[in-house]
């Protein structure tokens, strides 16, 4: 248990927190929306700090972060619990677990809420696995902010980068602090429609939005994801909605269309049609996107060509890197420079 970043103390014991754009306010004994962070006596404390429920060695490209170094690895961490309680989440058996069901003894400790690894410990295990990065992921990296932070801090000094993939429903003091540490983030942009946001995941479009555009003009690399749920946003005004509005803050922005497939509480909806995706890319590339990306399909859709002459840059199988013709952040072919982080 460690006393919680981004807070203030109220009257009556009460706390508001101000990490995720919740803004929860939060009685004494109580948990926040995420039930991760508890007032304890007037103070916030999160629980999430070195409770480890996933670690693995990923290639980046699974995050999906395509244009940030393209054919490493990255060693990957989550804790439980999520600000978002999305129906369609792939990842609901750890995302969906929290905290505060887990029963708290009086002494505060958490049965079976994953395993102890401090911040040095990561860092370590990142280093020995060659890994070049941590990525913060498989559930919302913002509920266990500090010891994120913490990590990312000593991992930067040991030359390793720092990605978050994420719903982006963090605040502005939130990206603030982390600005220094974080090199790139992919953003889950579900909807363009606050009423979906609200009604299947629980959160509101505009938080989303303002993030994408903060990270970008941070200097933070930023990738955008989008789940193609048919029948939710699958219609061709929010698929240019999405598309546009990636387009007005960075055309050079990668925009990852992923195919849905039915789990959780969405088992009654069928798998996303490729001809819908194919549709979406269209979208896409009519809205001036540079850089549009197909996932969870096989075949297609994953490799990267120049958006200059065209020429291709990355040929990529699944996860795998297969072909690489890129100099340094230029094209081997026309010399364009290619927007992302490439070394």
């Amino acid at each position: 248990m460690k006393e919680a970043l981004l807070y203030e103390k109220l009257d009556k014991n009460q706390v508001h927190c101000y990490l995720c754009a919740h803004h929860c306010r939060i009685a004494e004994g109580k948990f926040g929306f995420c039930g991760v962070r508890q007032n304890i006596g007037g103070s916030l404390y999160t629980y999430a700090y070195g409770n480890v429920v996933a670690a693995h060695i990923d290639p980046i490209e699974k995050k999906p972060l395509y244009h940030f170094l393209p054919g490493s690895s990255s060693f990957s961490i989550a804790t439980i619990g999520c600000n978002f309680h999305c129906g369609f989440c792939q990842n609901w058996e750890i995302s969906q677990s929290t905290f505060r069901d887990q029963g708290l003894s009086p002494e505060g400790t958490v049965p079976d809420a994953g395993e102890r690894f401090a911040p040095e410990e990561i860092v370590k295990a990142a280093l020995r696995s060659d890994c070049k990065s941590i990525s913060y992921t498989y559930t919302e990296p913002t509920i266990f902010f500090e010891y994120a932070l913490d990590t990312a801090k000593l991992a930067k000094k040991e030359g390793l980068y720092n990605n978050f993939v994420t719903n982006g429903f963090m605040t502005k003091e939130c990206l603030e602090m982390a600005k220094l540490y974080l090199d790139a983030a992919n953003v889950d942009l579900k909807f363009f429609n606050d009423d979906s946001y609200k009604r299947i995941c629980a959160g509101r479009l505009e938080p989303v939005l303002d993030s994408i555009r903060l990270m970008n003009k941070m200097g933070i690399w930023v990738e955008v994801t989008t789940l193609i749920v048919p029948g939710e946003n699958d219609s061709e005004k929010e698929l240019t909605g999405i598309a546009e509005f990636i387009a007005d803050v960075d055309k050079g922005m990668p925009w990852h269309i992923s195919r849905f497939h039915p789990d959780y509480k969405f088992m009654d909806y069928r798998a996303t049609p490729e001809a819908t995706l194919k549709k979406a890319q269209g979208i896409g590339y009519s809205a001036g996107l540079k850089y549009i990306y197909v996932g969870n399909v096989y075949g297609w859709g994953n490799d990267t060509p120049c958006h200059h002459c065209k020429e291709l840059l990355i040929k990529r199988e699944g996860f795998n890197v297969l072909e690489y013709n890129l100099s340094q952040d230029k094209c081997s072919h026309c010399d364009v420079v290619i927007p992302g982080v490439f070394k």
